[in-house]
């Protein structure tokens, strides 16, 4: 099933955003390997694409997983959550209507 995971960051969290970003992109790279990434990006603080010194806000992740615990599990394991990028983070289950 596939699984929401929708992080917040805190504020001021850009460096470390940058810092931790490569630990961060290779866990997302293993679900894509494995077929079980439906999507993945960050949430730009400001209505930008490229939001510059603003930052971003969050990220969403939706990802199948085997369950709603082993979800849990891999948004508590996440490098950004660790570096301090995170505040919270919140999984719950998609369903996938469209496309």
């Amino acid at each position: 099933m596939f699984y929401m995971i929708y992080s917040e960051d805190n504020e001021g969290s850009l460096d470390k955003r940058m810092a931790t970003r490569p630990s961060h992109l290779a866990r997302l790279e293993q679900l894509k390997t494995e077929g079980r990434l439906l999507l993945a990006g960050p949430t730009p603080a400001i209505d930008s694409i490229d939001p510059g010194a603003a930052g971003f806000s969050g990220s969403l992740v939706v990802a199948e997983f085997a369950s709603l615990i082993d979800a849990q599990a891999w948004a508590d394991a996440d490098p950004y959550l660790a570096a301090g990028v995170y505040a919270c983070s919140t999984v719950k289950p998609f369903k996938k209507v469209l496309p």
